[in-house]
């Protein structure tokens, strides 16, 4: 069976060789511009550069998104953007846009198209009229079943290849065309800048009784009625394959590094174990499940995968997430004394039971032996983000594994 690539995001240049360090086979950024992450850190040319050599280093492939909506304005800037980006060779640019996709044709034919999502492709017609363009992938929209999906693939040509999500946030909106942002807050979500009122809580208001806001109750739990789960295939490994699409791929440039080595060692695995031997994968079953639950999520659905979504798959007492464990750092060099340099993302203390995450799937619990600042001060915690330390955990560490701290239920 067809081993198919794990497509992982970056928000950072940190993030990204995290991605690949975790288990990525290919991962997607963003730029500073003419992306759908315009709240995200991104990246600039410089660390785009550094990006892909890092990961071609590692046999890793990076696509660029480019996929807004683009208006009148953003056109002379799309084609400096692509001359730009034609210098660093990423190895697939993202695209939704027919006016965006020309520039790109034009400018640097030698980097491959892949149609996002928002293009919302969700007939074998649509993808025959991008392969005939030139394209040389298309990511399925959100509201395909794994029916129509495997109709996909047998009806287009074999080297066209087929994207689809397998894990993260869902949008109430057809493929991620959303105009709430927009109309509500002047930010539009197809040109990076969505507020995500998906999530909000809403009242109504009868015509003739202004200011009186009335709650909307879809049933005892809440208001919350446009909020989904968050989508989760990692129990369904057998019938993604069967589909043959050729790319799974996780939502979540917006995420964090534990957040990213989290899901993207657990579908790895997964994966990996499948293809090894379907009863590996049975056994493992737990082990996925309790992994993919120690990172932020807002419970779980399948989405259209298997026909038209329930109620199920909407959350209506809360809008948060689920967290159970918290980001504390990456693991980088050794020093000459044995310790090791973190560029600390949450407050941990001398003395404290942490968690090591490695590349491999081992999870070890270790003490937090020493805490000492960039001047080689003696420091019982670490309450500063960002601070640069140096810490003895009492064994030797790889650079690359995460810290992290089981949160108490």
């Amino acid at each position: 069976m067809k081993r198919p690539e794990l497509l992982v995001p970056a928000s950072s240049l940190e993030v990204l060789k995290i991605a690949v360090v975790f288990g990525a086979d290919a991962v997607y950024i963003g730029g500073e511009a003419f992306g759908l992450r315009a709240k995200a850190k991104n990246f600039t040319l410089e660390e785009m550069r550094e990006g892909i050599e890092f990961a071609h280093e590692h046999q890793v492939k990076v696509y660029v998104t480019a996929n807004i909506l683009a208006h009148n304005d953003d056109l002379e800037g799309v084609r400096t953007y692509f001359q730009e980006l034609k210098e660093i060779k990423p190895d697939a640019l993202i695209i939704s846009d027919p006016g965006v996709f020309m520039i790109a044709r034009e400018v640097c034919p030698e980097i491959d198209i892949h149609i996002s999502t928002q293009a919302n492709n969700t007939n074998y017609g649509t993808y025959r009229f991008w392969y005939q363009q030139g394209a040389k992938r298309v990511v399925t929209a959100r509201e395909l079943s794994a029916e129509e999906l495997t109709e996909i693939r047998e009806k287009i040509p074999k080297d066209l290849e087929m994207e689809t999500f397998i894990h993260g946030a869902m949008c109430i909106s057809y493929s991620g065309r959303c105009l709430l942002s927009n109309y509500f807050t002047g930010r539009d979500a197809n040109r990076g800048a969505c507020t995500h009122p998906c999530r909000w809580k809403y009242s109504i208001v009868e015509e003739t009784r202004p200011g009186e806001y009335m709650p909307v109750y879809e049933n005892e739990r809440g208001t919350y009625i446009f909020n989904s789960k968050d989508l989760c295939m990692i129990q369904h490994i057998p019938e993604m394959l069967a589909t043959g699409v050729d790319s799974y791929k996780i939502e979540g440039r917006m995420k964090t590094a534990l957040y990213v080595a989290t899901v993207a060692r657990t579908y790895r695995k997964a994966i990996d174990d499948y293809l090894e031997s379907p009863e590996k994968y049975k056994e493992n079953m737990p082990w996925y499940l309790d992994q993919i639950s120690n990172c932020t999520y807002r419970q779980f659905t399948t989405g259209f995968f298997f026909g038209k979504p329930d109620d199920t798959a909407q959350i209506y007492d809360n809008n948060t997430y689920v967290k159970e464990y918290t980001y504390l750092g990456i693991v980088g060099e050794c020093t000459e004394e044995g310790l090791y340099r973190i560029e600390q993302r949450n407050k941990f203390s001398v003395g404290e039971i942490i968690e090591v995450m490695k590349p491999n799937g081992d999870n070890i619990e270790v003490k937090v032996r020493q805490i000492l600042d960039e001047e080689g001060n003696a420091q019982e915690s670490a309450p500063h983000p960002k601070q640069v330390l140096y810490i003895d955990l009492g064994q030797p560490l790889e650079k690359f594994d995460i810290l992290r701290r089981k949160e108490e239920d």
